[in-house]
């Protein structure tokens, strides 16, 4: 909504003041710029990208209109679930929880949650992670060096498709001088007409400067900053698991563990000691 709600400033404010100021808007509208741009800039990107990058960026396109399901809320399930989790270790063993954490699905625990049991990506980081302490093959550090690979790779893939937009976003003004500098050429190969006529070929021409800095500061290039901040937001809650984890390893007791994974949020989502206790104890005495 907000994506949309910003569009519509861009164009009320761009549009509507050159209403203003006495422009004609009908002289904006020129299909054939448009074309050129566009078709230009959609030839470039597939040139430039792999099928992987384009089927990546065309998945994430969608959810810049989707609000951010990373909120206060859905954190307290989850370090509510790691501490519930962690609690059951800590009194019956790791080997209490090989049943949860092989089918999820079927886990008492984990159907408690069921926003954090809907998001694969986050479960299938944490019962990797669990199997692994499960198993006692690997100490805190070689498992901390693990993690930090994994969310590694998730950055750099979450990255392909902000990448494959700020490089459209880059190029559209340069394709909006291209289709000037073709209005340019077909207003200097029609110099015989009266000026009045050559006057609206150079107007004509000069809108493709005008949408090509347009739809890449106004509309391209925002949607890859949003990306951006999608994708943190998505690799912070995976880091969230991995701290909590690792101060479990480190001989810290569940609170305390969870504690440490509070800590790791962005301030705008990070409830509260006490916001965390109460939720906690609500939990368990279901």
């Amino acid at each position: 909504m907000l994506v949309i709600f910003g569009y519509i400033i861009v164009i009320a404010s761009v549009f509507g003041g050159f209403a203003i100021a006495g422009g004609h808007l009908a002289s904006l509208l020129q299909p054939v710029e448009l074309l050129m741009i566009g078709g230009s800039a959609s030839g470039a990107f597939i040139v430039g990208n792999n099928s992987k990058a384009i089927k990546s960026t065309f998945k994430a396109i969608p959810t810049i209109f989707k609000s951010s399901k990373y909120n206060k809320a859905l954190y307290m399930e989850l370090m509510s679930l790691l501490f519930e989790i962690l609690s059951k270790v800590r009194k019956e063993g790791l080997m209490s929880i090989e049943g949860d954490v092989e089918v999820p699905e079927q886990s008492p625990i984990f159907n408690k949650y069921p926003n954090i049991l809907n998001d694969h990506h986050i479960v299938e980081f944490m019962t990797d992670y669990l199997r692994l302490m499960v198993s006692g093959n690997m100490d805190a550090f070689q498992i901390e060096n693990l993690m930090d690979n994994e969310l590694e790779t998730h950055h750099h893939e979450g990255e392909v498709a902000v990448q494959c937009i700020n490089k459209v976003a880059d190029g559209l003004p340069a394709f909006g001088i291209v289709a000037a500098v073709m209005g340019v050429v077909h207003t200097m190969a029609s110099v015989g007409l009266p000026p009045a006529e050559l006057g609206i070929l150079i107007a004509n021409a000069l809108v493709g400067t005008f949408l090509g800095i347009l739809l890449s500061y106004g509309f391209v290039g925002p949607v890859a900053g949003l990306l951006e901040q999608k994708l943190q937001e998505s690799s912070k809650i995976l880091q969230c698991v991995k701290v909590t984890l690792l101060a479990s390893l480190n001989g810290y007791a569940p609170a305390l563990a969870v504690e440490f994974g509070r800590k790791v949020l962005f301030s705008t989502e990070r409830p509260t000691f006490i916001e965390l206790e109460e939720h906690v104890k609500q939990t368990k005495s279901k």
